[in-house]
């Protein structure tokens, strides 16, 4: 796409992708392929089934699936019927999942049912919504918990008596004609809102950050942009599609004619495999637990990543052996930096690739196109000089509209126009910024305010220490006290007294852990370890306020 293009919808992009690139493959997945004329028909399907199901411009239709085909198709369905997007979190359990349902007002929902053991969420959503298993008609529900859902549509039989089979609901679409979709389509105005995107959370109920149909494909136009991407190239990600990490590569490529290629499920062989036999050009691991399996795994010295020519590492807020470790596998891959949200459609600063090797290793990278960052004193709000730390806010055309439902989530958050992301950052002389955490994830010891981050950089920089993670914890006398949890590298390990020992002498003493455990799995998010969970399981077993 060129640079002067006008900014398409989300739904009017495909159908413009889809007449120039019409055999070219859009989607690759490990065992399916498809193409732009493929993937724009099956999601102008989904558009007359919805616009046959009365779903009216506006409406909001969720998407409760792990990553597949079905999922874009049905995204871009929604958006071309009208309708805004609403990707759930596969991790949702009954209480998040019967929360959202709820709060995003959604009118339809689509689903399957068991998808591997332990997975099946049909039986989520029944407990989720308990008065759905006395509903009589699934093609007209009149629910307590959920007043304004009318259907929920399963993709793969069997199904729930209370589902709509997707078959029934697609031959429903056959009323519907071509030139009633893309008179939707053309309705749709890029101001107008394409998606929820519902923040993870860690302890409070999410918040759907309503993103403009323009916010994500320019953001994801600037994105291609900065990258050099061109119609050649294939993109790679293994990030959940209803995550902005997914969505934001996918969209920036579709809109070039490219590829975009991903996995049902991160499996660090299964992706390494693709990898290889695809070609990707440009990867977007981004996070530190993905990088970690990939490097880790034995056939990551073998596989042939000659093609990748972009990688998006994020080496600055990465474990020090990971970045060695890549860049020794892969000279020839230019390593980029980012910092995003979802908020903000993904990407706001990332390198670029004609920065040094330091900057683009060292820090997050510079603002792309359209955005304007400050760092400021979180509490006088005036702008922090150069390597000052404060909090990260940014203004533009790109970032949310707000939060759905939650006037005064979104008044806090924006405020004189800029939007507030609760990050601490701190720009040097280059203009490169760097993350150095949350606002959230700052301790308070003794009245001294203590970065997490500091002290996880340097109990990572042990040798037995894969990764780790601090949290505050109560404490009588300081309030709160630092807490490690570390995972060891393959074959190694070290004693609490060791690791708390490596770190005298090289931070301040109030900065010290006072207790070290050892973590075989993080609890996750999507693509985040959820602290709250590590420093609730601490404080159960030490008991609040024993942590002196």
């Amino acid at each position: 796409m060129v640079a002067d293009a006008p900014i398409y919808t989300m739904c009017a992009m495909l159908r413009a992708s889809a007449a120039r690139f019409a055999d070219a493959p859009a989607l690759i997945f490990p065992d399916r392929k498809l193409s732009y004329r493929q993937l724009n028909e099956s999601a102008r399907n989904w558009a007359k089934t919805f616009i046959a199901m009365g779903v009216k411009p506006g409406d909001h239709v969720g998407i409760l699936l792990t990553t597949r085909p079905e999922f874009v198709e049905l995204l871009f369905g929604i958006v071309m019927a009208g309708g805004v997007a609403v990707p759930v979190n596969a991790r949702y359990q009954a209480s998040e999942l019967s929360y959202l349902v709820r709060d995003a007002d959604l009118v339809l929902l689509v689903t399957t049912g068991r998808v591997a053991d332990g997975l099946n969420f049909a039986e989520r959503l029944m407990a989720a919504l308990p008065s759905l298993k006395d509903a009589a008609d699934p093609q007209a529900l009149s629910l307590e918990d959920a007043p304004k859902l009318r259907s929920v549509i399963c993709l793969d039989p069997p199904c729930e008596a209370r589902l709509l089979l997707a078959e029934t609901a697609l031959a429903k679409g056959a009323s519907i004609s071509d030139a009633d979709v893309d008179a939707r389509i053309d309705a749709v105005k890029p101001g107008d809102i394409g998606m929820i995107l519902y923040t993870s959370g860690t302890t409070a109920n999410p918040k759907g950050a309503m993103i403009a149909h323009r916010a994500q494909v320019a953001n994801s136009r600037n994105l291609g942009v900065r990258y050099e991407a061109a119609e050649n190239d294939r993109v790679w990600s293994p990030l959940p599609i209803f995550h902005i990490a997914g969505i934001l590569p996918m969209v920036m490529i579709l809109d070039l004619g490219g590829a975009y290629m991903t996995v049902p499920h991160f499996d660090a062989g299964t992706a390494l495999e693709m990898l290889g036999r695809e070609q990707a050009t440009i990867a977007y691991p981004s996070f530190v637990t993905i990088m970690q399996d990939l490097i880790s795994h034995p056939t990551f010295k073998d596989t042939d990543l000659s093609s990748l020519r972009v990688m998006n590492s994020n080496f600055a807020v990465q474990p020090k052996w990971i970045k060695e470790a890549v860049t020794a596998a892969m000279p020839h891959t230019i390593q980029v930096g980012t910092y995003g949200l979802t908020e903000a459609a993904g990407t706001v600063t990332t390198s670029r690739l004609s920065d040094t090797y330091e900057q683009r290793t060292g820090r997050c990278g510079v603002p792309l196109d359209e955005w304007e960052v400050r760092i400021v004193d979180m509490e006088s709000g005036a702008d922090c000089g150069l390597d000052e730390q404060g909090e990260i806010v940014l203004r533009g055309p790109n970032m949310l509209r707000g939060y759905y439902n939650a006037p005064d989530k979104t008044a806090e958050a924006i405020r004189d126009g800029w939007f507030h992301t609760g990050d601490i950052g701190a720009f040097n002389a280059d203009g490169q910024i760097m993350f150095h955490g949350r606002t959230k994830d700052m301790l308070k010891v003794g009245g001294e305010n203590v970065a997490a981050a500091e002290i996880e950089a340097m109990l990572q920089s042990h040798p037995a220490v894969k990764l780790a993670q601090v949290v505050g914890i109560p404490h009588d006398r300081y309030v709160e006290v630092p807490a490690a949890f570390v995972e060891f590298s393959e074959g190694m390990t070290a004693s609490e007294a060791e690791l708390i020992q490596h770190c005298r002498g090289q931070l301040a003493s109030f900065k010290l852990p006072r207790h070290v455990r050892p973590v075989s799995a993080w609890p996750m998010s999507t693509s985040k370890i959820q602290k709250f969970k590590l420093r609730q399981q601490l404080i159960a077993e030490l008991g609040e306020g024993e942590a002196a």
